[in-house]
């Protein structure tokens, strides 16, 4: 009985073997870390799709610091249709390590431009703690002046603050008097160099988290739109939203958080619920966690 011999290239008998080592550790070798659960699976399906300029890291810092569930990152990308490149941004060790050192006692503050429905320009004024990244202040304005800025300064800083330095750029809203003004509130003035926005980082990082998670989801109708607008996300910075430079924390804490950490990190220890409370109308979600009534 004649024998079939197949010729084949050295290549193909390569990958042939390679396939079955393959097959031979898969089902030698244990699976990998178990699946979340099911309703932790919805959950982070739910707060993506409730707010869709949220990355893995944001919805991981929202499960850890509400909720105390301990999930990485990259197992939450496992469950988001699209996940947002990752960015480094540009950094200059000697001023960033001056920040940090000072930061109990630097304030920042910066201007950004908002163009109402009928193109009317508005210009909005943020305050900010470097140390806690709490914004202090913000308004409006469709006329900003020194005396305006002046003004708000005034009404951001307390008389018994402990804050040594305030940065800002070299924009002609911050004149000589204000400086000179500001100076006399007991705060030494620290202007950026020319055409270096790195330099006020964190108030720059501000304006941008501003931009994408309020200014570029709506059009304002008036100055007092805006205003308001601002007022609610501003609560939300402060009081709802995690920051991972805070480890992630939150600016200014309720009395109710820190939550502690869940004996299992994808699972609750008591029958509770979550609950969501939406902000600027749902475009982002603020959770809680309530004991399941029986």
């Amino acid at each position: 009985m004649a024998q079939r011999v197949d010729v084949v290239t050295p290549r193909t008998f390569v990958g042939w073997h390679r396939k079955g080592f393959q097959l031979f550790w898969r089902k030698k070798s244990q699976s990998g870390r178990p699946r979340i659960p099911l309703d932790l699976q919805r959950l982070i399906r739910t707060m993506a799709r409730e707010n869709p300029s949220w990355g893995q890291e944001r919805i991981a810092n929202e499960l850890l610091v509400k909720f105390g569930l301990r999930v990485s990152p990259r197992t939450i990308r496992k469950y988001l249709s699209e996940s947002p490149p990752a960015g480094t941004p540009r950094r200059d060790q000697r001023w960033s390590t001056f920040l940090k050192n000072h930061a109990e006692a630097i304030i920042a503050c910066d201007f950004c431009v908002v163009a109402t429905v009928t193109f009317r320009i508005l210009y909005v004024l943020v305050v900010m703690e470097h140390a806690s990244r709490r914004v202090i202040h913000l308004n409006v304005t469709a006329h900003p002046s020194a005396a305006w800025t002046l003004q708000q300064l005034r009404e951001a800083i307390p008389s018994d603050h402990t804050y040594r330095f305030i940065l800002h750029d070299r924009d002609a809203i911050f004149s000589n008097q204000l400086d000179a003004s500001v100076a006399r509130m007991g705060l030494k003035v620290i202007k950026t160099p020319v055409r270096s926005p790195q330099a006020n980082s964190l108030c720059e990082r501000l304006i941008g988290t501003l931009r994408r998670e309020c200014l570029d989801w709506i059009i304002p109708l008036t100055e007092e739109h805006l205003r308001t607008t601002l007022r609610s996300w501003l609560a939300h910075y402060n009081r709802g939203r995690p920051h991972s430079s805070l480890g992630p924390g939150l600016p200014d804490p309720v009395l109710n958080l820190p939550v502690r950490l869940q004996p299992q990190r994808h699972c609750f220890d008591r029958a509770s619920r979550v609950v969501a409370r939406p902000v600027l109308n749902g475009l982002h979600h603020e959770y809680s966690l309530l004991d399941r009534v029986a």
